[in-house]
């Protein structure tokens, strides 16, 4: 089998906000073989940057688009071709938007792999750990603390035994965070795990006082509080922190994740599929496990990148929650033919059909696709 095509397709939505809301555009990855067989996968970055990256002519051995690296290649020879990116992006690519756009090829890779097998990807990764996950309803915050309140209302009521609520606000004044979190806990109930997404807004000794000021609400965590480079500051809030830590959904190399375990000392690591791929999502919730941390997805895209959390999760014996993203964005629910639902008990289910187990809705590609 050889790769034919890759191609990145961009998404987006008539009217976009400055709403940290991932469901507004997305990227998606293509790669087409001389099988027959189509691999998708999509990217949780900048959608028109990440199709610069893979449509880029050849300027010369090590600075060349991804898609012509990739020409002719073994789709199933999974790290060869992640190799052949990295050294096809070597002046331009190794971290950031070059990193993204890898990762959105990996997931269509390992799309391909599972295809072409028969089984889903997480068997060919020697996973089953587990094959349900405990779902958190993942929303932002509102824009007051009253409309907090509310929101934390009509999750619970829906069953909900966790909730995430993250960025808006949060950050702006003190006694608005106190507030913010103070009604999001009685909106969702004392049964209810609340989660806080506080959104990059401290420094490392803001942050402690914020937890502190905050135990009070019993969080499950406190996610991001800091700069993603500022791991010395993750440190010393690890270290001292009333309430566990969880970052990570900015990396995409295994070594950044690994820093983070150990030098920022973090209780949650959460990689995003669609920034570092499964490989390095596995990778890294492998790291985590061997320092006795736990591994949780941040997935805000579509199915494709909810599916490719799964698959990495269940290949992880140190996860137990999922990243529900609650955007009513059509770009969340309808790309995939599949829908994902809770189960009774408030649990997500690994898709069990070959590959990433998700159909592409190509109706939806068509009313949204850009460029």
């Amino acid at each position: 089998m050889r790769i034919t095509d890759v191609s990145a397709l961009v998404l987006r939505l008539p009217d976009v906000t400055d709403a940290c809301d991932g469901t507004q555009d997305t990227c998606l990855v293509k790669i087409e073989t001389d099988s027959g067989i189509t691999g998708w996968g999509e990217v949780d970055s900048c959608p028109s940057v990440v199709k610069a990256v893979i449509d880029a002519p050849l300027s010369h051995q090590i600075c060349n688009g991804l898609g012509n690296a990739l020409l002719d290649a073994d789709p199933l020879a999974v790290e060869v071709c992640m190799e052949k990116m990295m050294s096809a992006a070597n002046y331009y690519g190794r971290a950031g938007v070059g990193r993204h756009a890898m990762a959105g090829v990996n997931l269509a890779l390992w799309d391909i792999a599972g295809k072409s097998a028969g089984v889903p990807v997480y068997r060919l990764l020697g996973g089953g750990f587990s094959t349900r996950f405990r779902a958190y309803a993942s929303v932002l915050f509102g824009d007051t603390p009253s409309e907090t309140y509310e929101i934390g209302r009509k999750f619970a009521d829906q069953g909900f035994s966790a909730i995430k609520f993250g960025w808006g606000p949060m950050g702006a004044d003190e006694t608005q965070d106190i507030d913010l979190v103070k009604e999001a806990r009685r909106g969702s109930g004392s049964e209810v795990d609340v989660l806080i997404d506080a959104g990059q807004v401290w420094d490392w000794k803001t942050a402690l006082t914020r937890a502190h000021q905050f135990a009070e609400y019993n969080p499950f965590w406190i996610e991001e509080p800091l700069m993603p480079d500022d791991v010395a500051g993750y440190g010393q809030l690890s270290a001292a922190s009333p309430i566990p830590i969880a970052t990570g959904e900015a990396e995409a190399a295994l070594e950044d994740f690994e820093r983070l375990i150990v030098a920022g000392g973090i209780d949650w690591v959460q990689p995003d599929p669609g920034r570092c791929g499964i490989s390095t999502m596995v990778a890294a919730g492998l790291v985590a496990d061997r320092y006795n941390r736990k591994v949780v997805n941040h997935s805000f895209k579509s199915g494709i990148t909810m599916a490719a959390s799964l698959h990495a999760l269940a290949c992880l014996p140190n996860a137990s929650i999922f990243e529900f993203c609650m955007s009513d964005s059509p770009l969340r629910h309808e790309l995939t033919h599949e829908r994902f639902t809770i189960d009774d008990e408030g649990y997500i289910s690994v898709p069990e059909g070959p590959g990433l187990g998700v159909t592409i809705n190509s109706d939806t590609i068509d009313r949204y696709r850009v460029l």
